[in-house]
Formats: C-alpha cells, structure tokens, sequence
C-alpha cells in the first residue's frame, strides 16, 4: 500500500468545497483511498462527509494511502492534488 504524507494547500483546508472536490477525485482514481491526521482517524477518501468529520485545516498534514490497480497513480495525482489550493479551482 503505497502512502504520502502532504500539507493541505487549500486556504480553507479540507472544507464545503475542497472536500466535494477531492473526494471526487478520490472516488474517480479507482483506487482504495484513505486520508488520516496525525493522531491516526482514518476515513475514506472518496466520502464528502468522512472527509469533513476529520476538521482538516490549511497546512495541516495529512496521511494518504491507497489500494489497488492503480495505487501508486493515484496516490501521485491525489497527494498534489491536496497540496495546491483548492479553494481556487
């Protein structure tokens, strides 16, 4: 399972906006997406609402891992997808 840690870029961190669009991206990777904090909750990527339970703010790190056929992509395209700023897209 390959796994990144990266700081959050969004302004507002991983909140309303970002969080649709990254679980999307999520969800779209056809990998097995986690994302956690430091202290170790885990949720899925791919679910708006787990992402928005973690209370994620800008330039806090979190911990990416993924699964599957395409982990190691996915794990690429997602982790600079976290660190640009979302909240401009």
């Amino acid at each position: 399972m390959p796994t990144a840690t990266v700081t959050v870029g969004s302004t507002s961190g991983l909140h309303a906006r970002p969080a649709s669009l990254f679980s999307q991206a999520a969800l779209a990777s056809g990998a097995a997406v986690t994302i956690a904090k430091a202290e170790g909750k885990s949720v899925n990527a791919a679910s708006i609402l787990g992402l928005l339970t973690l209370g994620v703010s800008h330039g806090e790190e979190v911990t990416l891992t993924t699964e599957g056929e395409n982990a190691d992509a996915a794990l690429e395209t997602l982790a600079a997808l976290l660190e640009s700023d979302l909240d401009l897209q």
